[in-house]
């Protein structure tokens, strides 16, 4: 890949970001077009795109391209399926891989915590309140992973410390390690007490949660999807959870996003719905800073780039 001398970046994330791109020793030419309403109308000067999941790339033109001038595209999201298809084929991407595994490894573990130990059930607000509760445990219980990639390891690693039973599917042919067991997604759904949903959304993962996998579920089973609501066939999740055949979900995506007032899965007693806030609350600005500056610096010298997306796989 070859770069120009003194790089052009147009810059869809905000004057700060921008002034640290203008800081580089490359000393880019720097475009700012921050939160914009049309992002795929890029500069054709531009060399290098820096940009975000905003909503608005949904709207793209269907036989719209990318200016030729353009190479390089840096996206700060995980997920990549909201932008046209043709920025995978057509131009080098990287993103966000990674960048937000801590935090939703916790936001994992707070829910898995809150279902066990009812702690919203029995909270004492009076002196009638003190009495036994049942509430249940985390050791030994088994934690199932749809999806291996660092989301799923940070989950895992938590998960072992808790001495929890682990089960993992990846697309990647593994045979699993340190008490880590892989298993196929219908051998997870048997067995698991919580099951994790950590896989990217791509034409062969939309709907990969299915009525046949939900009614299979060991009973109680707690899901948990931090993914992409695509993943989940949301109608057999609600009548799944009706019928008693999986026990509760606790859901931070959904689809669409924001689900419309009076959606059934507002409603049922055991859901609890975030608004897409699980990769809230760590550090993610500064480390995205930091792989943007370590990828165009890769980028000038020619270098391999970190968390390339490959265009076969759309992750």
């Amino acid at each position: 890949m070859s770069a120009p001398q003194r790089p052009v970046i147009l810059n869809q994330l905000g004057p700060e970001l921008g002034k640290a791109l203008e800081e580089h020793p490359s000393r880019p030419v720097v475009i700012q077009d921050s939160v914009p309403a049309e992002p795929w109308k890029i500069a054709p000067e531009a060399d290098i795109l820096v940009t975000g999941g905003f909503a608005s790339w949904k709207q793209a033109p269907r036989d719209w391209r990318f200016p030729e001038r353009l190479k390089w595209v840096q996206s700060q999201t995980t997920g990549i399926e909201i932008y046209p298809p043709t920025l995978l084929r057509d131009r080098v991407m990287t993103c966000g891989r990674g960048l937000n595994a801590l935090p939703i490894a916790e936001f994992v573990f707070a829910a898995i915590l809150r279902s066990e130990k009812r702690l919203d059930e029995t909270r004492a607000r009076s002196e009638a309140d003190w009495r036994r509760h049942d509430i249940g445990r985390v050791y030994g219980k088994t934690l199932g992973l749809i999806g291996y990639g660092s989301l799923g390891q940070a989950i895992a690693r938590r998960a072992l410390a808790f001495d929890m039973n682990v089960m993992v599917n990846r697309r990647t042919p593994w045979e699993g390690d340190g008490g880590i067991v892989a298993a196929g997604i219908d051998e997870i759904f048997a067995a698991a007490d919580h099951l994790v949903i950590a896989a990217p959304l791509t034409a062969e993962t939309e709907g990969l949660i299915d009525r046949k996998l939900l009614g299979a579920a060991k009973p109680g089973l707690h899901l948990i999807n931090i993914s992409r609501g695509g993943l989940v066939d949301q109608q057999a999740l609600v009548a799944a959870l009706v019928a008693g055949d999986i026990g509760s979900a606790t859901l931070d995506v959904t689809t669409p996003e924001p689900l419309p007032d009076g959606h059934p899965l507002y409603t049922l007693p055991n859901v609890f719905i975030s608004p897409h806030i699980s990769w809230a609350g760590g550090d993610q600005d500064q480390a995205f800073q930091q792989r943007l500056m370590k990828n165009l610096d890769a980028y000038l010298k020619g270098e391999e780039l970190e968390a390339l997306v490959d265009p076969v796989r759309g992750y």
